[in-house]
């Protein structure tokens, strides 16, 4: 029998698989929870024994309750009560049950344990007591837990009770962290931290910084030197990009996001890497191979998390939520997300075959919806030469179509079909693998895209013709205003006259509308009879409107405005007009800046060999019908041959060199040969080179003086290479070169521009 138990009691494993681990725990917990439930009958059981024993003791006859649900108040009452009552009040069998208990004392001190009765007459009192004597005590160690009852769960066998302990607390361990905290606390009050003044702070901020950009250094040349053996360090040094100290976070990132940006530049190799199949993986290989595959693996990967770091970076900018554990600012989340903007776009052009680069356009396009203006100046970086005007963009670069299963069967044997089938997938995956694009899909593919960028620009012209966007429109049409359809040109051409024609615009703006007009009837509109004689007064009157100060917004677009309108269309410009834009151009280079002079004098020596006979200006003598109106806004009238260049002799004593150069070079005729000729680095370069090449946006002389003092003669005088004493010498030296005192402007600012 006893064997057929067990056996009862140990489930089959066909048993074991049919029940879950689930419910098995659940049988468990349900067993472990009836035994506690009596226990805890038994511990409630004895304690009320004990509680009969020991009010029997006492001569209290108190029913056996819970001694928790007792109240100290109502216990007191009944008490005063019970000792209250008065004897002759009692049964007389209760009587005689107390005198017996007072007469055997050994009641007192017998041992409980023992099963002997207490008194024969009561078998009630007998069997409860001998009831629980046998039952084996056990010591309670450990303190009772409480349990927790949660939802049943119910299966087959029924419902099934569930419990969870609840968790104990322990007041010892809590007083000991206290007294840790208020040590710690001691020490700290102890010990105060002392502050850094600014200087120190920021002392210890670039000690920081260059052991960063050491590691970061360290880490790179790693990389680079052997990018296979190393792959795993680019783990680590993008791990610097949660860089955590406050007061190096911005800068070290930003370093981080730009150094991995160049080393993926140079360390991806020239193809796209795939993922590997299940029989390549199996597959045994060469260490070489294996090596290679890991180095591929790695790259990817790391790749990959920094395309996803970068991404962070510009959500959390979109955002503009401070994070908790974030020791960035919100001010530095913009520069953090350029910078990372930059790296994406920067990847995109540099790796365009390789990995992810569709989520990267994905990721930059959005970002240009936006209602700035310089958006749509992003269109002006579009390196699109020519396109096809003269066909529709369906009937460019038809793709190549593949026979189909019908014409293969009707045209081909069966063997004819095998070999066509397997040189069309290898033509497929040979245009797969090539990286640069046939000329046909290019030409198309710009055709479609200028389409897109044209109708953005006609939908601004057309209904938003105040809008801020309206100069990058401009300067776009100026740019593509060559490969815009001949159709467009008429109605073009008008809107262009009537927005200069409203007032409306700036001076600037006004010059792109004039660069637009004069791009589009210089290219294909040579066919067209148009007179572009309104184009060329506003250009005239508006020379004078130039900004003369640092900044020279307006001189590029004039120079670009008249080699087209003067240069390239000699044939129909007349002499008078050639003569009145020299002599206004003249005038203009005594008002503006020695690069803005340089650039005007040089397309003033251009017009002078282009038109020949504009030497008349040259010669004070020389009379004509007429008086020169300088304040005459039409340049075919204003009697230009009747006056002379007398700006030149001003010029010529300019305190640039070039420009004195350029004066007595135009004074002389513009000889190409001789002693006035110019020095080819000043001849061969165009007027735009030379306007850039002269720049002073730096506050500093271009070319840089050299000192007069014999001591430091050959050296630049710039900064603090050079004494006061230096300084007047070079005033001196200047002042006695022009023939006349300097203005004392300008002696203000040599003097604070060198120092």
């Amino acid at each position: 029998m006893k064997a057929r138990r067990n056996k009862k009691q140990i489930p089959s494993f066909r048993k074991l698989i049919k029940t879950s681990k689930v419910k098995l725990e659940n049988k468990l917990k349900n067993k472990q929870f009836k035994q506690q439930s009596t226990l805890k009958k038994y511990r409630k059981e004895q304690r009320k024994l004990r509680q009969a024993v020991k009010d029997a003791v006492s001569k209290k006859p108190i029913p056996l309750e819970n001694p928790k649900e007792k109240r100290p108040g109502k216990r007191i009452e009944r008490e005063e009560e019970e000792e209250a009552l008065p004897l002759d009040m009692m049964d007389e069998d209760d009587l005689q049950l107390m005198k017996d208990l007072g007469q055997r004392a050994s009641f007192l001190t017998r041992d409980l344990s023992s099963s002997e009765p207490v008194h024969a007459k009561k078998r009630k009192h007998e069997r409860i007591i001998d009831k629980y004597e046998k039952i084996p005590r056990t010591l309670q160690t450990a303190p009772e837990k409480e349990l927790i009852h949660l939802l049943p769960i119910k299966d087959e066998s029924g419902i099934i009770p569930q419990t969870r302990e609840k968790p104990v607390t322990d007041s010892n361990k809590d007083e000991e962290d206290q007294e840790e905290e208020r040590e710690l606390e001691e020490e700290i009050t102890e010990d105060p931290i002392q502050e850094l003044t600014i200087e120190e702070h920021l002392i210890e901020r670039k000690k920081k910084l260059q052991e960063k950009k050491m590691h970061i250094a360290a880490l790179a040349s790693a990389i680079l030197s052997d990018p296979e053996s190393n792959i795993k360090k680019l783990k680590e040094l993008r791990s610097m990009l949660m860089e955590q100290d406050p007061d190096v976070a911005v800068t070290v990132r930003k370093l981080v996001i730009v150094s991995l940006m160049e080393l993926f530049k140079d360390i991806t190799p020239s193809y796209k890497i795939r993922p590997l199949t299940e029989a390549e993986k199996s597959t045994k290989t060469r260490k070489e191979t294996q090596k290679l595959r890991e180095f591929e693996e790695g790259l990817v990967s790391q790749y990959k998390f920094y395309l996803e770091n970068l991404e962070q970076m510009v959500k959390d900018w979109k955002q503009r939520k401070l994070k908790k554990s974030n020791v960035v600012s919100l001010k530095a989340y913009k520069g953090l997300a350029e910078v990372a903007v930059k790296s994406l776009c920067e990847l995109l052009v540099a790796l365009p075959h390789f990995n992810f680069h569709n989520n990267i356009i994905v990721l930059i396009v959005p970002l240009m919806n936006d209602v700035s203006k310089s958006m749509l100046k992003t269109f002006l970086c579009l390196r699109i030469k020519e396109v096809e005007v003269k066909k529709d963009t369906e009937d460019i670069n038809k793709p190549k179509k593949f026979m189909t299963f019908k014409e293969k069967r009707k045209s081909l044997s069966r063997m004819q079909r095998k070999w066509k089938k397997a040189e069309e997938k290898l033509e497929r995956e040979l245009r797969e693998a090539e990286a640069s694009e046939s000329a046909e899909k290019k030409l198309k593919l710009h055709t479609e895209t200028l389409n897109i960028v044209f109708v953005t620009y006609f939908r601004i012209l057309k209904k938003a013709q105040r809008s801020p966007l309206l100069p990058a429109v401009l300067e776009g049409l100026a740019k593509f205003a060559h490969l815009i359809n001949v159709e467009f040109f008429d109605d073009l051409l008008v809107v262009l006259h009537t927005l200069i024609e409203s007032g409306d615009l700036s001076y600037q703006e006004s010059l792109h509308c004039v660069q637009t007009a004069f791009h589009i009837l210089s290219g294909q509109g040579d066919v067209l009879n148009i007179d572009p004689m309104k184009f060329y007064t506003h250009l005239y009157k508006t020379l004078f409107k130039l900004h003369a100060g640092a900044t020279n917004e307006g001189v590029e677009i004039v120079l670009q405005c008249l080699d087209v309108m003067l240069t390239k269309r000699r044939k129909q410009v007349s002499q008078q007009r050639a003569l009145a834009f020299i002599k206004r151009l003249c005038t203009l280079a005594l008002h503006v800046l020695p690069n803005s002079s340089i650039g005007i004098l040089a397309t003033t020596r251009i017009l002078m060999h282009t038109f020949p006979k504009t030497d008349l200006l040259l010669d004070s003598e020389s009379q004509g019908s007429g008086v020169f109106l300088p304040e005459l806004e039409e340049p075919e009238y204003c009697n230009a041959q009747n006056t002379a260049l007398w700006e030149l002799h001003a010029l010529r004593r300019h305190y640039h060199p070039i420009v004195q150069r350029f004066a007595a070079h135009l004074i002389a005729g513009a000889p190409s040969e001789g002693s006035g000729a110019l020095k080819p680095e000043l001849s061969r370069r165009s007027a735009a080179e030379l306007f850039e090449a002269y720049s002073m946006a730096e506050m500093t002389f271009n070319p840089p003086v050299e000192s007069s003092n014999p001591k430091i003669k050959g050296k630049v005088l710039q900064g603090d290479s050079f004494l006061n004493e230096d300084l007047n010498q070079l005033i001196k030296r200047y002042s006695s070169e022009v023939a006349t005192e300097l203005p004392l402007d300008f002696t203000k600012y040599l003097k604070t521009s060198l120092h």
